[in-house]
């Protein structure tokens, strides 16, 4: 039914429990796996910038590899998760993005037929604080979406 699947994973124990899904559903399918995890741009706020001066490359760039390590982290562990399940998965990185276009941008470019990620199903008032990266992907996603609660 599935032959290209991207999932999108945070290290978080929706995430896995969604990975958990991405990965049975692959396997049924005889399916390949994108398993992507993303990290978003790094921003810094100073109150009072005006008055001192300080060197922000280097602080970016601490911040991205700091990023970057933790994303290794989250792919090596659905690795590891994969090979428990027998299967393999194509780990994709995207660095300073917001989730909700990295999904899209890595599923178009993968050719993929269906997205697979978690969400906690907030409504109302907690929704639009936290924002839905899972509704901004159903809505502008052109492929089918399976969303893990």
């Amino acid at each position: 039914m599935y032959t290209r699947i991207v999932i999108g994973i945070d290290g978080s124990e929706l995430a896995t429990k969604a990975l958990r899904h991405a990965l049975t559903l692959a396997r049924e399918s005889h399916a390949r796996l994108f398993v992507v995890t993303v990290t978003e741009p790094s921003v810094l706020i100073s109150p009072g910038a005006e008055i001192m001066a300080i060197n922000t490359g280097e602080i970016i760039a601490e911040l991205e590899a700091a990023k970057a390590s933790s994303a290794k982290a989250t792919l090596d562990e659905a690795q590891a998760l994969a090979k428990e399940f027998g299967q393999t998965i194509e780990p994709i990185h995207v660095p300073s993005s917001v989730a909700a276009d990295a999904l899209l941008d890595t599923a178009k470019a993968q050719g993929a037929d269906l997205i697979v990620m978690g969400s906690h199903g907030r409504r109302g008032l907690g929704r639009l604080l936290l924002g839905s990266q899972a509704a901004e992907v159903l809505a502008r996603s052109t492929i089918p979406v399976l969303v893990v609660k």
